[in-house]
């Protein structure tokens, strides 16, 4: 179940709300205070990719951001809503990819940019696909609370 679930309309100012919150949340969870900036940077990176892609391909439904802290891990996912029903066309250079001179193409490389930075900010990334869309699911240790006698 998740611990808190953030839907905001794909506009760039609402990335950074969702930058905080996580934060906020992966510090309440455990993460350690040396990769709250990473966090912050893979939200950041993850929640600007699916605002890209809603304001490309005019995508009504709302980004989704969950964040779950289970015992051992801290979790986010941040799903697009690209696949959805009735919202077109499927993930850019998936199927239907156009060729040099396509202007999703340059959206291609960017969306490819994106996941490597949040790659290389994060040990354990899964990207998928699904009837609601693309997400990013982001995991992160956490240290279980000290109690003091």
């Amino acid at each position: 179940m998740p611990t808190v679930e953030l839907r905001f309309s794909a506009q760039p100012e609402h990335v950074r709300t969702a930058r905080l919150v996580a934060a906020a949340v992966a510090r309440r969870a455990g993460v350690d205070e040396a990769v709250l900036d990473e966090v912050r940077l893979a939200v950041g990176e993850a929640c600007s990719r699916a605002v890209g892609l809603h304001r490309s391909h005019d995508i009504a439904t709302p980004v989704t951001v969950v964040l779950t802290e289970d015992e051992k891990a801290f979790s986010i996912e941040v799903g697009d809503g690209l696949l959805a029903p009735g919202n077109g066309s499927p993930v850019p250079g998936v199927a239907g990819g156009g060729g040099p001179d396509d202007p999703e193409t340059d959206a291609d490389t960017e969306d490819e940019m994106g996941l490597a930075v949040i790659s290389g900010l994060v040990d354990d990334v899964e990207v998928r696909t699904g009837a609601d869309g693309g997400v990013i699911r982001m995991t992160w240790p956490t240290n279980p609370a000290v109690v003091l006698p």
